[in-house]
């Protein structure tokens, strides 16, 4: 690659160009289910990929600086893609990511009911995972594999 790049994530960006589409070998998915409110999509699926960049860092890119030289947070370095599907779909699919072990996240019904984390974890910690009332999964892994693990779903509208 003679003026290109590759970093850790199999990007390729041409040296001097940040423009340059990126095809990534990974994906970031969220999968919502398809009857939530506007405020609960959203604050779901921040809750589901807070927990990405914390057990994945390669997920996570450089930290941000503006021409002034304030400096900002780091964030994934590709995109987050967000689906949605009905409750079938979303525990297929958390289903069929816990049996290919890739990370994931849920977000059960009982946590738009607790107000902080450690309740949250004991809401989950109380139900077996066949039967959690999923409204949302993020997911991490291969391309393909997380294609697999969403299949039936759509891209969110």
């Amino acid at each position: 690659m003679s003026d290109e790049t590759k970093n850790q994530n199999n990007e390729h960006v041409e040296a001097g160009d940040v423009d340059v589409p990126v095809r990534f070998d990974t994906k970031i998915a969220v999968l919502l289910r398809d009857d939530l409110e506007t405020w609960q999509r959203l604050n779901v699926t921040a809750f589901l990929v807070s927990g990405l960049g914390t057990v994945l860092p390669e997920v996570v890119g450089e930290p941000y600086q503006d021409a002034d030289g304030t400096s900002y947070l780091p964030m994934f370095r590709q995109p987050v893609l967000v689906f949605e599907g009905g409750k079938e779909a979303v525990t297929a699919a958390h289903e069929r990511a816990v049996r290919r072990g890739l990370p994931t996240a849920v977000f059960t019904s009982d946590l738009f009911g607790t107000g902080h984390d450690r309740a949250n974890r004991a809401a989950v910690a109380a139900v077996g995972k066949d039967q959690l009332d999923l409204v949302g999964i993020a997911v991490h892994g291969p391309r393909n594999s997380v294609d697999k693990v969403l299949k039936g779903a759509r891209m969110h509208g």
